[in-house]
């Protein structure tokens, strides 16, 4: 199914969003609304169970277009509180099954992974999925695949600065003709897709 819509990019809404025709709600982060606080809990569970509502893209000869799969969900440390682990790790395992489901109908050939990764920098928990193998996903970073998705969602719900880099933690910038920086590794759940 082609992508429609156009792209918003507006910045206070964390950048492009890309709508899809016949999705249920745009591709955009999910965040603290004005209601009371622990609020987003139940968002944050509805938004990660919403992703199998939208059209499942996998196109392996123009893998761009998959990019339309990620999502990504943050919150202040306050909203982050009234969530569990388990919750959050259910509504993944809730919308993998149903996305494989997707990949059947689909007839789909080849690999289809889901993954889940916890973008410090950012604050956010986010998510996709793509037509690429668990050693080929798609980051320009250095990253470790895990089966331990657990520990990825504790990290993010207990992140009680998110967004905000430590001073003496920045990103290292590389000396011409120098050594290249020691940047760590992005731990990644991956789950495939395929029954």
């Amino acid at each position: 199914m082609p992508i429609t819509g156009k792209a918003d990019t507006a910045p206070e809404r964390g950048g492009p969003i890309v709508l899809r025709e016949g999705a249920t709600r745009p591709t955009c982060p999910v965040g603290p609304g004005w209601g009371r606080t622990g609020r987003l809990g139940g968002v944050l569970l509805k938004e990660i169970r919403a992703i199998a509502g939208e059209t499942l893209i996998l196109a392996p000869h123009d893998q761009d277009t998959e990019t339309a799969n990620t999502n990504w969900f943050g919150a202040p440390p306050h909203e982050r509180m009234g969530l569990s682990a388990d919750e959050v790790v259910t509504a993944f395992e809730e919308t993998i099954e149903l996305l494989r489901e997707q990949v059947v109908a689909m007839s789909h050939v080849g690999p289809a992974t889901f993954y889940v990764w916890h973008d410090l920098q950012a604050g956010q928990l986010r998510c996709s999925a793509g037509s690429c193998g668990r050693d080929e996903l798609p980051f320009t970073e250095k990253y470790r695949t895990t089966g331990d998705l657990h520990t990825i969602v504790v990290e993010f719900l207990e992140d009680r600065a998110p967004g905000a880099i430590v001073w003496g933690e920045f990103d290292p910038v590389p000396l011409p003709n120098g050594p290249e920086p020691d940047v760590p590794e992005i731990v990644v759940w991956v789950c495939d897709l395929r029954p």
